[in-house]
C-alpha cells in the first residue's frame, strides 16, 4: 500500500510539473519599447497597458516594458518593431518619416485644451491622420495620449511680441519645428536636449521650449527661470503594435489589445493635466515665474503657426481635412 501511495505521489508530481511547463509555454509574451526613462507618463502607460492586458486575458499574455531607450533610440525600436524583432513600442512623430501626415499629430497651436485635443484624438482627427498609415509602414496605431503642451522657458521674462523676435531658441531638429519658430522671429538652434542646460550656461542660447515636466525634470527653471504658458504644440504619442502579429491574433485578443490601449491612453490624458499642475507648483516654489502671454502674443503665434502649416499642405494630400476636423471639435 505504501509502495502504491508512493507511485500515485510521484505521479501527481509529474503531472503537475508538465501542467506547469504548458502553462508556462502558452503565455505570451510582448515586449514593448520606449524612450522616456521611469516615471514618465509615456512609461507607466506601458506599463498599464501590460497590466490591462494581463487581466483582460487572464493571465495569457506578459508584457515586457523597455523604457528610457533601452532597446535603443526611436528610430531602431521603430524598425525592430516594424520587422516583428519587437512586438510594439511607443514614439510620436517620429513615424511621419514612414507617413508624413503622423506629423500633423504635433500641429503649431492647433488646439486649445487638453480636452480639445483629446476629442479630436479620440474622433475623426486621429482617424483621418492615420489614413493609409498601416497600409505603408506595417505598424498599427493603437491609440494616442499627450506627454504635454511646450511652452517657452528664457531667461528673460517674455512682456509681448517685441520680447520674442530674434531671441536665439533651442528646437527639435525637426523641419516643423525649426519653420515654425522662424515663422515666429525666433533665432531657432537645432539641437539636442540634453545638450541645452550647457548651451544655456555658456550663452549659446536664450531659452527654449518643452512641456513643464520635461522643464521641471532637468530643473531649467534655475538657468531659465521664466516660463510662458504659450501651449503653442502638444506633444503626443501613441502605442503601435507589428501589423502581422496583431492580424496573427484570434478576434477576443485584438479585443483586448485595443481595450487595454484604451485604457492606458485614458490613465495618460488625466495624468499630464495633474502633472502640470505639480510642474507649476514647483517652478513658483523655486522662485521661477509661470505667466500667461496677452491675447496679441497668442494671437501673432497663431498667425505663424498658420503660415507654417503649408509644410503640411505641400506634404499631406488630406492636411485641409485634418485642419478642418481638428477645428471642428473646438467648440464642443
Amino acid at each position: 500500500m505504501k509502495r502504491l501511495i508512493a507511485l500515485f505521489l510521484a505521479v501527481g508530481l509529474v503531472l503537475g510539473a508538465t501542467a506547469g511547463v504548458t502553462s508556462a509555454a502558452a503565455k505570451t509574451v510582448i515586449k514593448i519599447a520606449g524612450m522616456k526613462p521611469e516615471g514618465e507618463p509615456e512609461t507607466i502607460g506601458m506599463k498599464n497597458f501590460g497590466k490591462y492586458l494581463t487581466e483582460l486575458s487572464g493571465g495569457k499574455y506578459e508584457v515586457q516594458v523597455f523604457p528610457n531607450s533601452q532597446l535603443g533610440k526611436e528610430d531602431a525600436y521603430i524598425a525592430s518593431t516594424r520587422k516583428g524583432i519587437i512586438q510594439m513600442c511607443a514614439t510620436g512623430t517620429q513615424t511621419s518619416a514612414l507617413h508624413p501626415a503622423m506629423a500633423m499629430l504635433e500641429t503649431p497651436m492647433l488646439y486649445d485644451s487638453y480636452a480639445h485635443a483629446r476629442r479630436a484624438m479620440e474622433g475623426k482627427t486621429f482617424e483621418l491622420i492615420n489614413k493609409g498609415f498601416t497600409e505603408k509602414s506595417g505598424l498599427r496605431t493603437l491609440n494616442a495620449f499627450p506627454l504635454g503642451f511646450r511652452h517657452f522657458y528664457t531667461k528673460k521674462m517674455l512682456n509681448g511680441v517685441a520680447d520674442l523676435k530674434g531671441l536665439r531658441m533651442r528646437v527639435p531638429n525637426i523641419p516643423l519645428y525649426t519653420n515654425f519658430a522662424k515663422e515666429c522671429g525666433i533665432s531657432g538652434q537645432p539641437m539636442p536636449f540634453a545638450e541645452v542646460p550647457g548651451a544655456l550656461d555658456q550663452g549659446v542660447i536664450d531659452g527654449g521650449d518643452s512641456p513643464l515636466s520635461d522643464i521641471v525634470a532637468l530643473k531649467m527653471y534655475e538657468i531659465t527661470p521664466n516660463i510662458t504658458l504659450t501651449g503653442h504644440i502638444l506633444v503626443i504619442h501613441s502605442l503601435y503594435i507589428n501589423e502581422k502579429f496583431y492580424q496573427s491574433l484570434p478576434e477576443q485578443d485584438k479585443q483586448w489589445i485595443n481595450e487595454a490601449a484604451r485604457r492606458s491612453a485614458d490613465d495618460i490624458w488625466k495624468m499630464v493635466e495633474e502633472k502640470d499642475a505639480a510642474a507649476k507648483k514647483t517652478i513658483v516654489e523655486n522662485k521661477g515665474t509661470v505667466t500667461e502671454p496677452s491675447q496679441e502674443f497668442r494671437d501673432y503665434m497663431k498667425a505663424a503657426a498658420e503660415r507654417s502649416w503649408k509644410l503640411f499642405y505641400d506634404t499631406v494630400p488630406n492636411a485641409k481635412e485634418i485642419l478642418e476636423s481638428a477645428a471642428a471639435y473646438r467648440a464642443q
